[in-house]
């Protein structure tokens, strides 16, 4: 009989991807009033310019194995206690700032004092935008009576608390927080899910994981041999990882585990 819940935090309760678009509006804006151009574009230019100088630096392994996008870089702090962290810490700024210079280089603008501002601006524009699903807790609150709740992310420690401070209803929710950059391994690693069921004294068979991410969620568990309910808001197709349930909005997780009270 399934006890306990793992949830994942950005995309599954938190809606990161619209808090993430929406700080790219508001702050590619700024540069709309400036110079007349195309938000979408700047954007569009923006995330391209991050995404390849964040796989260029020597950060990127542990980045990828504790994952942390290219877009937390450009708003994370990184105040966490290790050597990999503090070398993340140290590349941000000049990371954050030359994402947002080549980016408007690449659209024509050459401003590179422009380029600071805006790099400045968009994690101001990220905490103001904490969004969350519409269900998110009113499932939590159904609950949170009748299983243990476990937050399993992957991510710098420093940002996901952020991420929990501005959306500060989520956190009390869980009787237990696990976050990748704590534990030194992400997510696909079945060791953190392993790690995880130790905290809460519970076998596999009794632990069902929710996440978004089939690659991240979905594979680990499954490696770990835990049951796993995919949450496809998007409607995409399944590749070669394979989830024990797939649904499309929280409140779908009641007849399922209904249905598994009834093993």
């Amino acid at each position: 009989m399934i006890k306990t819940i793992f949830f994942d935090l950005d995309d599954t309760l938190l809606w990161d991807k619209k808090s993430i678009k929406h700080a790219f509006i508001s702050t590619c804006q700024l540069a709309q009033e400036k110079y007349g151009v195309d938000p979408g574009l700047l954007e569009d230019a923006v995330r391209k310019e991050a995404t390849k100088l964040y796989s260029s630096y020597a950060t990127y392994p542990f980045t990828k194995m504790i994952g942390i996008n290219p877009f937390e870089g450009l708003w994370g702090n990184f105040l966490d206690d290790s050597d990999d962290f503090r070398a993340l810490k140290k590349i941000a700024p000049s990371y954050r700032k030359n994402a947002w210079i080549k980016g408007l280089l690449a659209i024509g603008i050459d401003d590179p004092v422009f380029g600071e501002k805006l790099a400045e601006q968009f994690p101001i524009e990220r905490q103001r935008h904490p969004f969350v699903y519409e269900e998110t807790f009113s499932v939590l609150e159904k609950l949170k009576s009748d299983y243990e709740l476990l937050l399993l992310t992957n991510g710098s420690p420093d940002l996901q608390y952020t991420k929990l401070r501005i959306t500060p209803e989520i956190a009390p929710y869980f009787d237990h927080i696990v976050i990748s950059g704590a534990y030194g391994r992400g997510k696909p690693d079945p060791n953190i899910f392993e790690h995880a069921l130790k905290l809460n004294s519970k076998s596999k068979d009794e632990v069902i994981m929710v996440g978004d991410n089939l690659m991240t969620d979905i594979l680990g568990a499954n490696r770990a041999g835990i049951k796993t309910i995919w949450i496809n808001r998007e409607d995409k197709q399944l590749d070669t990882v394979v989830p024990n349930y797939e649904i499309n909005n929280l409140n779908d997780l009641f007849p399922i585990l209904s249905e598994l009270k009834e093993e």
